[in-house]
């Protein structure tokens, strides 16, 4: 079985590549031979080629944006968003290994009859609108940094604020980015055309948004600015389809893309425009834009609540981008407010996740400490998707934390009068002097990011505690239970003289068995098995050894998943290499990697100097407890000698 798949994001920048990652892996998982194409911000990498396609069973389309679908013809192709990439792509590879995909024949037909089953309306619009911003973006970036740079270096002091020489050099690039603004509606126009009808769209969609942006065309002082470029883009781009979707005879249909459409459909756009809708829809964007300037006290409170937690709930998504589109649309218009209060809220979630991985270790597992540095720097350059990782693992904790702390980042930002020049958010831009009001800036990223960090650490399970010798009450409990099952410790030197590795049942030690009916944690746990091992005289200090077994735990989690865990440490105060068992019939509270509570508890301690003997006593168990009768047998054990006797049989 072979796939392709092409995976695209408006910005081009962390979904893109995520869905890639997570459509490989999984495919790898399931035996299939998968090539992604990504077409990111830097253009597409890995690309198709006629072979990849044609030897293909099927093709899997994960994208907010537009994307040529006329390399498939006659394949099985399933065009979903990229979030679907990322969330489901099991679901997207077994559907084409069910065959539960439409065959792609052309555009018209494959819209009118099958991606509708796939994609609703409202995703439609979305992934038109958001093609449109994909190719918008890069023109206010480098617009609104032409612009700062010029200023910083070139501007002066006066009393109309700084303003550029006209004989300066730096006059020059201020120009070259006020040009790229002008670009910004029009081009935001054309490419939501695009989307819909492909590229007899462009011309008219470019077209009506230029008119849109210049008010002069309807008699305005002001242009529609972006809510008339998205109504241009949109007018344009059914039209478009509309005209393409006629049937006309075979000698036409040459001229039909490159004249016919291009200028019927320009002209209807403009004359709409003109005559109808551009007057109304610039009126509207004047009352809007008016409103926001004039905002203060509460009512700008209320809007940097709900830009912060809009660019926090789904940190890259559809409510995300809408916010995003919103801000730095206005940009064009004088109103760096509202992209500042964006500029804050879109890095303190990958921030403040990743400060919380580096101030409390050990409430994350390894591979999440991993992701916790990959978090931080996407948060500094501004990419929220840093944190959907977190997100994706624990929503419930992790989305409530982001969004208090972005909507906290936000109102900082709105009361200090940040502004965002350019169309991105993060300390970058603050570098590259895209901000209004810096220090107001750092001071809202910081408190964001150090609330994000605190909710989720507050939020996060299972908090660990620093290991300590067992207190008085925790010995009488242990004690409890341990007599049950103690013999005269004067025999235990002699097991432990003649225990050898020559096979790894030779670890196991009765008197270093347990049966409980306590509810307890994790840290209680491995308190009782360490206790079990000092007063069998196998370990000298149980500080140090619970230390060690802690230091492994921060690592990731010891609990592997059907109810059993495998805690293991090395330590000069183990005098030889033993395993202690518990059974609780309770189970014990410890973060397990199914979520079930364990209860088989194998606790695996070693010398120092016994090199990789905890490994292989480790590798043995593991898989001795992959089976599922074993594993059940010990579970439903009534005492320790059945236990022990289960366990030599391994």
């Amino acid at each position: 079985m072979k796939i392709v798949a092409i995976t695209s994001c408006p910005n081009g920048i962390a979904h893109t590549y995520m869905a890639q990652e997570k459509l490989e892996q999984v495919a790898k998982e399931m035996g299939v031979d998968i090539k992604v194409e990504t077409q990111g911000g830097v253009g597409a990498e890995n690309v198709l080629t006629t072979q990849d396609i044609e030897e293909a069973d099927g093709v899997i389309i994960a994208a907010d944006k537009q994307v040529d679908l006329s390399r498939f013809v006659g394949k099985r192709l399933i065009n979903e968003n990229v979030r679907e990439g990322i969330h489901n792509p099991r679901g997207l590879i077994q559907r084409i290994i069910n065959q539960d995909a439409p065959i792609y024949q052309s555009e018209t037909n494959y819209h009118s009859k099958d991606r509708g089953k796939s994609k609703s309306g409202i995703q439609m619009v979305y992934q038109h609108l958001m093609n449109g911003v994909s190719f918008m973006v890069p023109f206010i970036v480098v617009g609104g940094l032409l612009i700062a740079i010029a200023l910083t270096l070139g501007g002066e002091t006066t009393s109309k604020g700084l303003v550029i020489p006209d004989d300066s050099f730096w006059k020059s690039i201020e120009n070259i980015g006020s040009l790229a603004f002008k670009f910004m509606v029009p081009i935001l126009a054309g490419y939501i055309a695009v989307s819909i009808a492909d590229k007899p769209g462009l011309v008219p969609g470019m077209i009506g948004g230029a008119i849109a942006a210049d008010g002069s065309f309807y008699g305005s002082d002001a242009g529609a600015g972006f809510l008339g470029g998205i109504v241009a883009g949109f007018l344009a781009g059914y039209i478009a389809k509309w005209i393409k979707d006629i049937k006309v005879p075979k000698a036409m249909a040459p001229i039909m893309p490159i004249i016919i459409i291009p200028i019927i459909s320009s002209v209807v756009v403009g004359l709409i425009f003109i005559f109808l809708i551009g007057a109304p829809i610039s009126n509207i964007f004047e009352a809007l834009t008016t409103w926001l300037k004039s905002m203060q006290g509460a009512n700008i409170i209320i809007l940097a609540m709900i830009i912060g937690a809009m660019i926090a709930f789904d940190m890259g998504g559809p409510v995300n981008k809408v916010a995003f589109l919103f801000g730095s649309a206005l940009i064009a218009e004088g109103n760096y407010a509202v992209m500042g209060m964006v500029a804050v809220a879109v890095c303190t979630p990958p921030i403040g996740l990743g400060l919380a991985t580096f101030v409390q270790k050990y409430k994350f597992n390894h591979s999440e400490r991993e992701m916790g540095k990959a978090s931080f720097t996407m948060g500094l350059f501004g990419i929220t998707e840093g944190a959907i990782p977190f997100a994706a693992q624990d929503p419930l904790r992790i989305i409530p934390a982001n969004i208090i702390g972005a909507m906290i980042a936000s109102v900082i930002a709105a009361i200090g009068g940040v502004g965002d020049r350019v169309a991105h958010g993060g300390p970058i831009v603050a570098v590259l002097g895209g901000i209004d009001h810096v220090l107001w800036f750092i001071f809202a990223v910081i408190v964001g990011s150090l609330v994000t960090m605190t909710t989720v650490l507050l939020l996060k399970r299972n908090t660990p505690v620093i290991a300590v010798d067992a207190p008085a009450q925790h010995t009488q409990l242990h004690d409890t239970d341990i007599t049950q099952h103690d013999t005269e410790v004067d025999n235990v030197d002699n097991t432990a003289k003649h225990s050898h590795l020559n096979k790894p049942s030779h670890v196991f030690d009765q008197q270093t068995m347990i049966i409980t009916d306590h509810d307890m944690s994790r840290n209680e746990a491995i308190d009782m098995l360490i206790h079990k091992l000092k007063i069998c005289r196998y370990v000298e200090h149980t500080s140090h050894l619970k230390n060690a077994i802690l230091e492994r735990e921060m690592e990731s989690t010891t609990a592997i998943g059907m109810n059993v865990a495998i805690p293991h440490a090395k330590s000069d105060v183990v005098k030889q290499p033993i395993v202690a068992v518990m059974k609780n019939n309770h189970g014990v509270k410890w973060d397990s990697l199914d979520g079930s509570l364990p209860q088989l508890i194998f606790l695996i301690a070693v010398p120092n100097n016994s090199q990789d003997t905890h490994l292989k006593i480790l590798q043995r168990l593991s898989k001795a407890l992959m089976n599922d009768e074993t594993r059940q047998s010990l579970i439903n054990a009534n005492s320790t000698t059945e236990i022990y006797n289960l366990l030599m049989k391994i």
